[in-house]
């Protein structure tokens, strides 16, 4: 809900600071901090420099708001998180 919020009244893209740790950490296998924190810089930029590039060139003549592209692809990874957290707490 406060992710919700945090984009609609500040604009700023949150659901690279969401997706980019969590598809790291399933692309790695691992949640030590030595690896984890580099690669989240790295993850999080390609992220937004892929994004940013959808953006500009998906509809050539105009540009998309990078906020729309990282929801586009951030909100199904925050969709997968909750349901993941929500099947364990059930097992």
């Amino acid at each position: 809900m406060n992710e919700g919020l945090g984009e609609l009244k500040c604009r700023r893209h949150f659901f690279i600071g969401i997706a980019a740790p969590h598809l790291v950490k399933k692309l790695l296998n691992t949640a030590e901090p030595i690896w984890m924190i580099p690669a989240c810089f790295l993850g999080g930029s390609v992220f937004c420099l892929f994004c940013d590039l959808l953006a500009k060139t998906m509809l050539a003549p105009t540009e998309l708001s990078i906020s729309t592209v990282t929801a586009i692809f951030g909100a199904p990874v925050a969709l997968w998180i909750m349901i993941k957290r929500r099947k364990e707490k059930h097992v």
